[in-house]
């Protein structure tokens, strides 16, 4: 079975054996539960315990590990049994207003799952865990379907947008975790999948001639464009290697023509490797156009700004399927792979004179915040299990309840 399946099972079932497991789990959703029959239980369990069920609060012993497929034993709970069917039960039926298929033999299956009630907590983290892989996977998915679309359409606005959400997501995300968002390198890079077409590559091919034709015949109109625009930007690598050329000619002050672009490609090597050749130099600086060469670059730089959003989101998407990866650095691991897209969005919003987005807030001196060490202690620290009441009939005395498992580092 899979674990967090297992996970999902024992943090229900001992929400199911101990109502008061739920103060303890104060900042667990039902949509952090992947199966929908957990998520409508889970909010169940969280609208009765809000409503005031009898079996909240009720002073009972907890049996530490419930015989499987079978209900604990009575006399492990005495009075409060009742009480506890009732909670069950109401559970079972609350949750069934929200979906369909949830019986009261599964609520037993629930509860033969937990292998320990206290240790609900991390049960929980686990639960919290998978949730957080989920989420990051799906909206990188969504990063990339949305750049996709752009760089079909001539846009960048759904990219953007998409990227402020998944950068909004992670940073909700660390608070939930209790961690500080903050980039840092993976320490080999993430496995990811052949890289994708370039979309509309044959326009964009035109595009990045056309400029650099403009370039070449305008080497002035270096100075619109030079400030934004890099070789990075180019698709074609040869391009990108001729504008690094163009704009290594023009920081010097020398005279910019087809002859001495093709003696500044020989001194870097571009001949000899066969970055470029002679023939395709002088194709490009044969092939001049009227146009604007900062209309081209933008265009450029619009493909570019794609193309980055994409790679982005295949990395942060690799990332979340690495389940080894713990969350706290899977979003720093992603914050960081999303630096490329954030430089490019820069330069973008520099060459269409938009203002700059704002830099995060810098977290308060002296320690995290407040509510985020509530969060992460919240899943590390033990909750012992309650003391059975003293017995007036001789019989077995429950095993002390081992030591939960540790929280997340």
């Amino acid at each position: 079975m899979n674990p967090l399946l297992r996970a999902e099972q024992a943090v229900l079932g001992s929400v199911l054996l101990d109502p008061d497991q739920l103060s303890h789990l104060h900042w667990l959703a039902p949509e952090h539960f992947y199966r929908p029959i957990h998520q409508a239980l889970f909010a169940a369990l969280r609208k009765l315990r809000s409503d005031g069920h009898p079996a909240v609060g009720a002073e009972k012993p907890v049996p530490t590990s419930p015989a499987r497929g079978a209900w604990p034993d009575d006399a492990a709970f005495g009075d409060s049994l009742p009480a506890l069917r009732q909670w069950v039960t109401d559970a079972v039926d609350e949750a069934g207003r929200h979906v369909r298929g949830l019986t009261a033999a599964y609520a037993h299956t629930l509860i033969s799952a937990c292998p320990r009630a206290e240790h609900a907590p991390v049960y929980g983290r686990m639960v919290l865990e998978g949730a957080i892989h989920r989420t990051v996977a799906q909206h990188a998915i969504r990063l990339h379907q949305a750049a996709r679309a752009d760089a079909l359409q001539g846009e960048v606005a759904g990219a953007l947008r998409s990227a402020d959400v998944l950068t909004g997501v992670l940073a909700d995300l660390a608070r939930r975790w209790g961690t500080d968002p903050r980039p840092v390198a993976p320490t080999a890079a993430p496995p990811t999948a052949p890289a994708a077409p370039v979309v509309r590559a044959d326009l964009v091919a035109e595009d990045e001639r056309f400029l650099l034709a403009v370039l070449a015949e305008q080497p002035q109109a270096l100075d619109e464009v030079v400030a934004w625009l890099r070789p990075g930007d180019f698709a074609d690598p040869a391009h990108g290697q001729l504008y690094r050329c163009l704009g290594a000619l023009h920081h010097r002050g020398e005279p910019i023509d087809r002859i001495t672009l093709l003696w500044e490609a020989q001194r870097r090597g571009l001949l000899a490797d066969g970055t470029l050749s002679g023939e395709q130099l002088t194709a490009i600086c044969d092939g001049v156009v009227p146009g604007s060469a900062e209309w081209f670059a933008q265009r450029v730089m619009r493909s570019s700004l794609t193309r980055t959003a994409t790679a982005s989101a295949r990395a942060v998407q690799a990332l979340a399927e690495d389940e080894a990866l713990g969350p706290g650095r899977l979003i720093n691991h992603a914050l960081h792979v999303l630096g490329p897209l954030d430089e490019v969005r820069a330069r973008w919003q520099a060459a269409n004179g938009s203002p700059a987005p704002k830099p995060p807030t810098a977290p308060a001196a002296g320690g995290p915040p407040p509510a985020r060490v509530q969060a992460a202690r919240a899943r590390s620290i033990p909750h012992p299990a309650p003391s059975p009441p003293a017995r007036t009939s001789s019989g077995p005395v429950p095993a002390s309840a081992r030591s939960p498992s540790r929280g997340h580092p």
